[in-house]
């Protein structure tokens, strides 16, 4: 294994390939050129690549299987080409590198890691060295927004696997991720009766009113020492100022550390009812990504991706993030090992990087669990 196959700056030149062909969720064009691009990379290699055709406004997904090892379970490794940014954001933030920095849109989250599996991949490859397990790589073009066209994909190849390996990025200072929150999203629709507020307001009933009861509800939901939050983003009501609002709504976010609390808080949040006579709340939504909880499965395939890494000659140190992930569909059922990714900071932001230090060696660190997992 050269040294120079696992050079920063070879690696850098691919993810600003990849980074520089912008890939907002909502724009399945820019994805499937983003992913046009992927493809092209796996040409030479000893893999086939299956697209599946996006769907509901969304990209299309890839599927890349090694040409060995497919006949057992093998290592899944879960990716996705998607960024939050908005078309045209690389003019504000640019590919470029200061000091041990990278930046541009979606090279943290997570262009960078990707690009790292894809590497290790290659490098497996440029060796001659069949790995014990076949390696299946999936590229997914929803990630940002829940998966919804993805996850039934993500699901059955995370069942059919022996290991999950997600390139989400490293946390801070190159954490992995050993388990996740679930998440649930909410739509709060609330419907009152109009009237003029300055004539007739006995006769009103105000559903932002009651929009404020639920907030509150909602409000004292909230539990940090059992890792509970709920959280209402978005709240839209009323037409003029002198009228009693006939209508209000909102979008709510819960984050919930296991199952059970799932199983809890999402009943509770259904189950909302009104406290004002006359005015209705309807309340629908569910738990879009199950809670990630660390498995024995689990812990013992990050013990030994530590073990690696420190003959690799760094610590690696697991976390549990309020955040969701792809890997939250696997764990369930797979060992999943989350947050192989760069590290760096600034997801989602105008500051995004990654930093150029941790490329080395969180690509060898890939290219030695693909080696090693049996």
């Amino acid at each position: 294994m050269a040294n120079n196959r696992f050079e920063a700056a070879a690696i850098l030149d691919g993810i600003r390939r990849w980074v520089e062909i912008e890939s907002p969720t909502e724009r399945p064009d820019q994805v499937n050129r983003l992913a046009d691009l992927v493809v092209s990379d796996y040409r030479d290699l000893p893999a086939t690549v299956e697209r599946v055709a996006g769907r509901d406004g969304c990209g299309d997904h890839l599927v890349v299987r090694s040409s060995w090892g497919q006949q057992a379970p093998g290592i899944l490794v879960l990716s996705h080409l998607d960024t939050v940014h908005p078309m045209g954001f690389i003019e504000r933030l640019p590919f470029k590198v200061e000091g041990d920095s990278a930046f541009g849109p979606g090279i943290y989250d997570m262009k960078g890691g990707a690009y790292l599996a894809y590497h290790a991949f290659r490098q497996i490859c440029a060796d001659d060295a069949r790995t014990p397990l076949g390696i299946t790589h999936l590229y997914v073009s929803d990630e940002e927004i829940g998966s919804p066209t993805s996850r039934a994909l993500i699901e059955a190849e995370g069942r059919k696997a022996k290991y999950v390996l997600v390139t989400e990025p490293a946390r801070d200072g190159g954490k992995i991720v050993t388990g996740r929150k679930g998440v649930a999203r909410f739509d709060v629709a609330i419907k009152g009766v109009p009237a003029h507020s300055g004539t007739r307001p006995e006769d009103g009933r105000s559903a932002i009113n009651e929009l404020g009861n639920v907030i509150q509800t909602l409000a004292a939901m909230n539990d940090l020492k059992r890792g509970i939050s709920v959280n209402v983003g978005v709240v839209k009501g009323g037409t003029k100022p002198n009228v009693i609002a006939e209508e209000a709504t909102a979008e709510v976010d819960l984050r919930v550390p296991t199952l059970a609390d799932a199983d809890e808080f999402v009943a509770k949040i259904l189950g909302l009812r009104s406290r004002t006579e006359g005015v209705t709340v309807k309340v629908t939504g569910e738990l879009n990504r199950p809670p990630y909880e660390k498995s024995n499965a689990g812990a013992a395939l990050f013990e030994h991706a530590k073990e690696l890494a420190a003959e690799l000659g760094f610590d690696l140190v697991d976390v549990f993030t309020g955040g969701g992930s792809d890997g939250n569909f696997t764990a369930p059922h797979t060992a999943t090992l989350d947050g192989l990714g760069v590290d760096g900071k600034g997801a989602h932001t105008h500051y995004e990087q990654l930093y150029v230090s941790s490329l080395e060696p969180r690509a060898r660190l890939l290219y030695r669990l693909y080696q090693t997992l049996r």
